[in-house]
C-alpha cells in the first residue's frame, strides 16, 4: 500500500482524534472547562530557615491539616521564600529536595544515646538529653573554670568546652545564645551562618 506524506498525516492526525474523542471517551472540551483546584489552596503556610548549610536560606512549608488540637498535619510542599533577602526565592539542589528529608523513613526524630562502649543507640526522652547535656556542661565547668590567671587576674574561663549555633537561627537568637555562653565564661564560641 502506497501512503503519500499527506496521506500519512492525515491517517495519524484523524487516529489521534478518534483516540482522543472517542475511544478513550475523553472530551478536550471537557478538560478545558474544569477548573481544578490549586494544590495549595487549602494549605497552612509556615516561613522557615534551610538547615543545610551556613547560607541560611528562607523557605516556604506548606502542610495540610487544620491545626486543631492532636491533629498531625502533613507537609506536602516546600520552596524558596521570594521575600526571603538572603535566597529571594531560589534553593539548591540540596534545599530544594527538603520534602524528601522531611519524608525520608530514615529521619532521626527523636534523641538517642550509645552508652561508652556499647554498639547499639537507645532511644531516650528529649528531657533525659536534655538533663544529661546540662549535667556534663556543669560538671566540666567546674571542673575546669579558671577564675584568675596566673597574675591573679579575674578572667572566668571556660576553657574546655567549645559552642556552635546553628545556620537555622536568626541574628536575635545567635545573640542571646553568645551572651548566655558568655556568661558561663565560655571562649570558644562560633555561629555557622555569619549573616
Amino acid at each position: 500500500m502506497q501512503v503519500s506524506r499527506r496521506g500519512f498525516l492525515k491517517i495519524t492526525a484523524s487516529g489521534i482524534g478518534a483516540t482522543t474523542v472517542g475511544a478513550l471517551g475523553f472530551s478536550a472540551e471537557r478538560a478545558v472547562a474544569d477548573v481544578r483546584l490549586f494544590k495549595l489552596a487549602h494549605a497552612s503556610e509556615t516561613r522557615n530557615t534551610c538547615p543545610y548549610c551556613s547560607v541560611g536560606c528562607g523557605v516556604i512549608i506548606y502542610a495540610l491539616g487544620d491545626r486543631s488540637k492532636n491533629a498531625r498535619s502533613e507537609i506536602m510542599h516546600v520552596e524558596g521564600d521570594p521575600d526571603h533577602p538572603v535566597n529571594r526565592g531560589t534553593l539548591c539542589p540540596k534545599g530544594a529536595s527538603l520534602l524528601d528529608f522531611i519524608h525520608s523513613p530514615t529521619r532521626l526524630k527523636f534523641p538517642e544515646y550509645r552508652a561508652p562502649g556499647s554498639a547499639e543507640w537507645k532511644r531516650v526522652s528529649w528531657e533525659w538529653a536534655i538533663d544529661r547535656v546540662a549535667r556534663l556542661m556543669k560538671e566540666d565547668r567546674d571542673k575546669n573554670f579558671v577564675a584568675q590567671n596566673a597574675k591573679g587576674q579575674t578572667v572566668n574561663r571556660w576553657n574546655t568546652t567549645a559552642f556552635l549555633a546553628a545556620s537555622a537561627s536568626s541574628n536575635e537568637t545567635g545573640y542571646v545564645f553568645h551572651k548566655v555562653i558568655r556568661a558561663l565564661g565560655g571562649v570558644a564560641v562560633d555561629n555557622q551562618a555569619r549573616v
